[in-house]
């Protein structure tokens, strides 16, 4: 890891009257890109003992209203160190605000036990080579510890928890996923969906140029609907082959209500790569049946085609039988996992649920988040930040703004890059993807 990858800190401000500038005492959102000015200002002087320049930002988001009277903490952390550039991600979270209730005093507030993050934003600074003077560490020093006679308020102190610091990992590299058909999603819901052999094969190289080194691939009878026939597996990897390099990744997991046979069939192409579905769950109104023999079943047929397995996990309980699995012999390193969220009836879409997923994966094992609707993006993009791959496309979501439908998965794709690239992940190609997945010709 690069020195100063990590670095943190925090200011802590009381936004006063002045800072007010919209009705009802809202503060500016300027104000609040200033103080991360000032957070920036201070990680460059700790690691390059100069002030530096703040180049731009990459994203900003503001996510709740400050007013006067509110406390803010921002945090920023260096997550990536170039020659002269210097990488930054931000947090502002309000940990006191004032009340402003009729039935109180104009001064009553409250210390919030759970912060409420106002902002978030992406930048990077630069300091020339020339006035970099050290290079070399200067780090926050810890507070003092209280006086022993100091006591605790009863019943409890409210104990304002530290940020999540969105720390880029050793390796920044990044798988990108195209997921460009499904099962589930319709030609009456979106034009674009492709259907036949040339249609996901033009499509798969689209997104390959946006940016994706892997292609999950189901695909269609010429009516639209879902099919795991060999034939036309065999067509459609044909099709993908003289259009493309990417790997592509074929689904054992195949529509509700499908026998464990017919989900079996693309394997008989050999395929780079599998998916391995690791549970039942309640899947909107239907269920997905994966019995215990079902998987192990599957497992053993991946295995004997020669190809990788993705492992399909929409709950925690899914996680720990890829543990099993581990332990019996059915299925060996390398791991990959996919953490597929927001399902209805399957785990939520929410930030703690991707950490404690996160955790709870064997040491060395790689890690992906696909989630649906409204909850690809924001999903993707904390995976991106934690140091997990991604996966986007038509088969989980239709949309690239709200009421505005993709043309297609590779728009998607596109997105998911620029964000990538502006965290400072690099974008692996397919040649790249195969060797962090294991996979061999």
């Amino acid at each position: 890891m690069s020195i100063g990858i990590g670095l943190t800190v925090t200011l802590r401000v009381r936004m006063g009257a002045h800072d007010a500038h919209y009705a009802g005492e809202l503060v500016d959102g300027a104000r609040l890109l200033a103080l991360f000015g000032d957070v920036a200002t201070e990680l460059l002087i700790r690691l390059d003992g100069d002030e530096g320049l703040f180049r731009a930002y990459e994203a900003i988001e503001f996510l709740a209203p400050v007013r006067a009277g509110d406390y803010i903490e921002a945090t920023g952390v260096i997550t990536k160190v170039g020659a002269s550039s210097r990488a930054m991600a931000f947090e502002a979270r309000k940990v006191v605000t004032s009340l402003r209730s009729p039935d109180l005093s104009v001064s009553a507030a409250d210390a919030l036990a759970e912060p409420v993050v106002v902002c978030r934003a992406v930048g990077t600074c630069v300091v020339p080579k020339d006035l970099q003077r050290k290079p070399r560490l200067v780090l926050p020093a810890l507070s003092a510890p209280p006086p022993g006679h100091a006591q605790l308020p009863e019943p409890r102190p409210i104990i304002t928890p530290p940020p999540h610091i969105i720390v880029t990992p050793p390796s920044s590299e990044l798988i990108l996923t195209a997921a460009i058909v499904g099962a589930e999603t319709t030609r009456q819901q979106t034009k674009w969906l492709p259907i036949t052999a040339q249609e996901i094969a033009d499509e798969a190289a689209r997104c390959r140029e946006a940016g994706a080194s892997v292609i999950h691939l189901h695909v269609r009878n010429p009516d639209g609907s879902p099919t795991q026939s060999r034939e036309r597996f065999a067509e459609v990897i044909e099709a993908i082959r003289t259009k493309t390099d990417c790997v592509i990744q074929v689904t054992t997991g195949g529509a509700v209500g499908m026998s464990g046979e017919e989900r079996a069939q693309p394997l008989a192409c050999r395929p780079e790569m599998a998916t391995l579905n690791c549970g039942t769950i309640n899947f909107g109104d239907d269920v997905f049946v994966n019995s215990r023999k079902l998987i192990r079943d599957l497992a053993q047929r991946i295995r004997a085609a020669g190809s990788v397995m993705e492992l399909e996990c929409y709950e925690v309980g899914h996680i720990d039988e890829v543990n099993a699995l581990v332990k019996e012999g059915v299925i060996t390193s390398p791991l990959h996992f996919q953490f597929v969220l927001g399902v209805p009836g399957g785990i939520g879409a929410r930030e703690d649920v991707v950490r404690f997923m996160a955790s709870q994966i064997p040491a060395g094992a790689s890690w992906a988040v696909a989630a649906v609707g409204r909850h690809q993006r924001p999903m993707t993009e904390l995976a991106m930040r934690l140091g997990g791959h991604a996966r986007v496309g038509l088969e989980d979501n239709i949309y690239l703004d709200k009421g505005v439908l993709a043309e297609g998965s590779a728009p998607l794709v596109a997105r998911a890059a620029e964000y990538a690239r502006g965290i400072g992940r690099e974008i692996v190609e397919p040649s790249r993807a195969r060797s962090l997945l294991g996979i061999t010709a």
